[in-house]
């Protein structure tokens, strides 16, 4: 079935307020400096350095030795300096040890949350790497209704490009098995890795293998001798970004109006998609001939049924029969694909 499971939301304090805060502190501060200066230039007509030297030590209490010898005066308005200026100085550093508690716990909070959002996820995908081509997986995830998780050693990339799009993450090594396990690979369905470095993506790919014997997994390479290793690996496709940029640029050349019809079923706002659904136990159509289905009155058209045996038919016979684990691969209606979701697992 198609999750239809919320998406994580981190709850970010407004930010204003803080903001506001701790302006408001260093205005303070500022300004009190400033008093301290001035009166110590008025009253007892020091040279700046040493006023502000004395306003310094005066505010923090430290006891250094003083460089402007004092009037009575001068040692009132010292008196009377420390008084008020000891207070303002301790409330600004309570605010602002506050404001830096606050923002450690409520992140604190935010991993918990996100932790436990991770746990309860089920059939879902992992992409390792959140850089250009990592990003755009997670759009087109997104876009799909699926649930994922991202995984990247940086977390400072992470919190940029996630946590305001409530995207699950998982910040660490993606070659470390323990990182994986945390991401939920003993219950996910497919894991692409887009490392920037070959040998990085077997890595990955050797170690989920080995968690999860049955997960589908899409690896980037960047040449053959690369695609031959990640597939010994254990990688369920190999993906090679410059050979399938030049295959699609030749195919525009040759066949404009083709490529331009799949661009546009596979665009994010198109109301037509090329799908693949699974017939389990559950489905209506299970014995049904082709022709007798109600998938054309639904907006679905079939282009091809694989057999699990492997067997392909394209296109097929409107008299082939649908089988129990057959995969029927279709352009459909985005309301259709939402239809059939009650009946039909889409794969």
């Amino acid at each position: 079935m198609i999750s239809r499971r919320t998406r994580y939301v981190r709850q970010r304090p407004a930010a204003d307020g803080p903001i506001r805060e701790i302006g408001a502190v260093i205005l303070l501060l500022l300004a009190l400096t400033a008093v301290g200066v001035l009166g110590f230039r008025i009253i007892e007509g020091a040279r700046w350095l040493d006023c502000l030297y004395m306003t310094i030590i005066t505010l923090t209490t430290v006891g250094y030795e003083e460089t402007i010898s004092l009037s009575s005066t001068g040692k009132l308005f010292v008196i009377t300096y420390l008084v008020c200026g000891l207070g303002v100085f301790t409330y600004s550093a309570s605010t602002l040890g506050q404001w830096i508690v606050n923002a450690q716990l409520q992140r604190v909070l935010g991993q918990r949350q996100m932790t436990r959002a991770i746990d309860e996820l089920s059939k879902h995908f992992i992409v390792c790497g959140c850089g250009q081509m990592g990003q755009t997986m997670c759009t087109y995830l997104e876009s799909h209704d699926r649930e994922f998780v991202v995984v990247d050693v940086d977390e400072e990339r992470l919190e940029e490009v996630c946590a305001d799009r409530g995207w699950l993450y998982v910040t660490g090594d993606s070659t470390d098995d323990d990182v994986l396990v945390t991401a939920g690979i003993d219950r996910a369905v497919g894991l692409s890795t887009v490392l920037p470095t070959d040998a990085d993506n077997v890595y990955v790919v050797l170690s989920a293998r080995m968690l999860n014997a049955d997960l589908q997994i899409v690896a980037r390479a960047t040449g053959d001798k690369a695609i031959q290793k990640l597939e010994r690996a254990g990688a369920t496709r190999v993906v090679s970004p410059l050979a399938s940029g030049a295959m699609r640029m030749a195919r525009f050349m040759v066949n404009p109006s083709v490529e331009e019809f799949l661009e546009i079923a596979e665009g994010r706002d198109s109301e037509l998609r090329l799908i693949e659904l699974q017939i389990d136990a559950e489905s209506p159509f299970v014995g049904q001939r082709l022709a007798e289905t109600d998938l054309r009155s639904r907006g679905m058209m079939v282009v091809a049924i694989r057999r699990q045996s492997g067997e392909l038919l394209m296109p097929p016979e409107g008299s082939a029969t649908i089988e129990l684990h057959d995969r029927l691969f279709a352009f459909g209606t985005t309301a259709g694909v939402g239809e059939l979701a009650g009946e039909t697992s889409e794969a």
